[in-house]
């Protein structure tokens, strides 16, 4: 099946989905100013609980690798 690259488009300049990347992006400049994380390390911020929707702005992050907090993400 091809993908509709205009409908992700679409999604992914929602209201909703803008707050959310700014909310994971101000989530990753925090770590970085704390030091947990480098530019380059091959590194993520694991949103701790299942926040499929919603506010990520109070929620506890932990920092794993990028392959370990993909495997672990719910089923789309």
């Amino acid at each position: 099946m091809s993908r509709n690259y205009a409908k992700e488009t679409q999604y992914e300049d929602s209201p909703e989905q803008v707050k959310r990347r700014e909310a994971r992006n101000s989530a990753r400049r925090k770590a970085l100013k704390k030091g947990s994380v480098h530019k380059g390390d091959n590194k993520q911020l694991d949103h701790l609980g299942f926040h499929k929707h919603g506010s990520l702005s109070n929620v506890r992050t932990r920092v794993t690798s990028a392959h370990q907090n993909l495997k672990r993400q719910p089923p789309k």
